[in-house]
């Protein structure tokens, strides 16, 4: 695993080309390497401004501008970034109950974010006040697993979207929590949980196999790990064929790295999160190599406003 600023203070050439054990410099020059960087965030909940300076632990951190900044910093640096979301985008400052989520889409919709998933307080204004935003939205939202057809939100949402990077082919879908018991059943109206493990099974399999895409990735809200027979991260890790990465949600879990996890197919699935509120961002690089198939360098998170001070 390479260090992320190491990364950066060799430059990218020079530590791509060691990492993955490359004779010279000629495979990347050529385009025989392609590099992709992933960028993720989860739970912000309406963390516009950073953490007031009172003492806690977070102070000073997140915010929207500086994680505009950083992203701004980064897509100067990279030719192909997907920018990704897994969900509960509102709930949790006075600007949600003020705006309704308006001014959350908007401020992703500038910083470009490439598609998000739904989270269970994306419900917490009904799905008609989650429809009532989505105007503002210039990214799609991807949720394979939840059947919105009794509702306001039937055709606004999607299951998978197919984004073409490089001559590259990235999947991208959404998994949904379950919502009996979380969410208020007026709140969540129509809509119909789908098991989340068979839904993805699916939906990956037709990205892998059919439309041939080469990397799968999963924008989860399902929680990282829980200490019973619920279903989360590390469960439908275990339990799939097809996904690449895992990019999750919910548990707010702060992970110091992604995790990776054996699936039923013998192959990798890696596991990432990074806490909440926009503290953090997240960055998975992807190196495919022709011949040799893809490899991943994963980065420590991204501290908001750390790395821009720095």
């Amino acid at each position: 695993m390479i260090n992320r600023r190491k990364f950066v203070k060799n430059g990218g050439i020079v530590a791509a080309a060691a990492a993955l054990s490359i004779n010279s410099l000629d495979a990347l020059a050529s385009g025989e390497v392609k590099r992709l960087t992933i960028l993720h965030t989860n739970d912000v909940h309406s963390r516009v401004e950073p953490f007031p300076m009172d003492g806690s632990r977070n102070q000073g951190l997140g915010g929207v501008a500086r994680r505009s900044a950083l992203i701004k910093k980064i897509r100067a640096e990279e030719k192909n970034v997907l920018l990704l979301d897994a969900g509960d985008i509102f709930q949790g400052t006075p600007y949600f109950n003020l705006y309704g989520g308006e001014l959350e889409i908007k401020l992703m919709s500038d910083m470009g974010y490439d598609a998000a998933t739904m989270g269970n307080h994306d419900f917490d204004n009904g799905v008609e006040g989650f429809y009532k935003q989505l105007p503002y939205a210039n990214f799609p939202i991807l949720v394979s697993n939840y059947d919105f057809s009794d509702t306001v939100l039937h055709q606004s949402t999607r299951p998978y979207k197919v984004f073409n990077k490089a001559g590259l082919k990235i999947g991208v879908f959404g998994l949904g929590i379950e919502l009996k018991g979380l969410v208020g059943e007026k709140n969540y109206g129509g809509t119909i949980y789908q098991d989340p493990v068979a839904k993805a099974n699916e939906v990956a399999g037709l990205l892998k196999n059919e439309l041939k895409c080469d990397l799968v990735i999963c924008l989860s809200h399902l929680g990282y790990r829980y200490f019973d027979n619920t279903v989360s991260d590390q469960v439908l890790a275990q339990n799939n064929d097809h996904i690449d990465l895992i990019i999750g949600g919910h548990t707010h879990t702060f992970m110091a790295k992604p995790q990776d996890v054996k699936n039923r197919s013998g192959n990798i699935t890696t596991i990432n999160q990074v806490g909440f509120a926009g503290i953090n961002l997240g960055r998975i690089d992807y190196h495919f190599e022709s011949y040799r198939g893809k490899k991943l360098l994963a980065s420590p998170p991204y501290m908001i406003s750390e790395h821009l001070d720095s």
